[in-house]
């Protein structure tokens, strides 16, 4: 379980006038996909059901998730009083669903469904580390590292899960990295654009490609290269492949590049 709780944060120290607005409504998007963290759990509970160890363990991980959840909500409504962090994720979750009653994992295998939760946590901590480095609000910049450190521990989970059913089932480097890069392809699916559009623009039409591309303008603006090739390092790993050398260098500069064009696309829109 995390080491920290809401009350370890000092929201004192919130300073309304370092509040960046983009980050802000980046924030409110991420609140809502964090508290779906309880429904991931319980999908994860259904794919290892005959594992009550690593079923106990997603429970923890799924409390975890809900608890960003609540923190950056709370910190987005007193950044933007008028937000109502309650009923956006009303809204969210009334018109986005995660099938929980499933016979196995939807990749076909528990070791593809571990290789695609170590891309979403390698993407997570990535994530979070780039918005604290591109914050000047200590609070919130303190509820980023938080959350990135605890991304990191759930990628460590993940990755030490994938090694323990690789030896049982087996899966070579061709799949893993075709489920990984299948798994980053995902970002552009309807959960971050639903998400953003409810917790920013709720009265307004819901446009999954515009939604997307206003999403994208804010938070890949938000990443420097050293957070690309942090995540390519994570990636890789987990598709069974060296984060060190050329190759290591090579993924993170080629994600750098696919962050910056996706910038400008969305940016030019």
């Amino acid at each position: 379980m995390s080491n920290w709780t809401p009350d370890d944060i000092d929201w004192s120290a919130f300073a309304a006038d370092r509040v960046d607005s983009d980050l802000l409504k980046i924030a409110k998007a991420a609140a809502l996909t964090e508290s779906n963290g309880a429904l991931y759990g319980l999908y994860l509970s259904r794919v290892f059901h005959d594992e009550p160890a690593f079923q106990e363990k997603t429970t923890l991980w799924a409390a975890e998730e809900v608890q960003h959840g609540e923190v950056l909500g709370r910190w987005a409504s007193l950044a933007d009083p008028t937000f109502d962090y309650a009923d956006a994720l009303r809204r969210f979750r009334a018109g986005y669903t995660i099938e929980t009653e499933v016979e196995g994992s939807v990749r076909g295998s528990k070791t593809s469904e571990m290789v695609a939760r170590c891309i979403v946590e390698a993407g997570t901590s990535s994530f979070y580390t780039a918005l604290k480095d591109a914050s000047r609000e200590p609070v919130f910049s303190d509820i980023c590292r938080r959350i990135a450190a605890d991304e990191f521990r759930h990628y460590k989970l993940f990755l030490d899960t994938l090694d323990i059913l690789l030896a049982r089932e087996g899966a070579g480097v061709v799949r893993r990295l075709m489920v990984a890069l299948g798994r980053i392809r995902e970002t552009e699916d309807d959960e971050l654009s639903f998400a953003y559009h409810c917790a920013n623009y709720p009265d307004r039409p819901y446009v999954r490609e515009t939604a997307y591309k206003d999403y994208a303008a804010r938070a890949f603006g938000a990443y420097q290269k050293v957070h690309a090739q942090r995540a390519a390092a994570m990636v890789l790993k987990a598709a069974g492949l060296s984060s060190q050398g050329r190759l290591g260098q090579l993924a993170g500069s080629l994600l750098w590049v696919y962050m910056r064009g996706k910038l400008r696309t969305a940016r030019a829109a």
